[in-house]
């Protein structure tokens, strides 16, 4: 993973935490799990500002799942990318 690339995981995280939501999640994934329970139109938004990512909030939480942005000895599972 680049440094420009994991500054801006950080820096999305430490936008999560401060609405109130998980420390090592993204907005992204959280708008999914959100989607999930009902209140869809965060990730409607959210999938709009991505517009180049087909399902960029999904592919998120899935990415979140499989610990991808962990260092590879860290991660629970061999992934591959997407």
């Amino acid at each position: 993973m680049s440094y420009g690339k994991a500054l801006l995981i950080a820096l999305d995280q430490f936008l999560n935490a401060l609405c109130g939501g998980w420390p090592d999640e993204t907005l992204s994934s959280r708008c999914w799990r959100m989607s999930l329970a009902g209140w869809d139109w965060p990730r409607c938004v959210v999938d709009a500002l991505f517009f180049w990512e087909a399902r960029h909030c999904q592919k998120s939480y899935e990415s979140e799942r499989l610990g991808r942005q962990l260092p590879p000895e860290l991660r629970p599972y061999k992934v591959k990318e997407i």
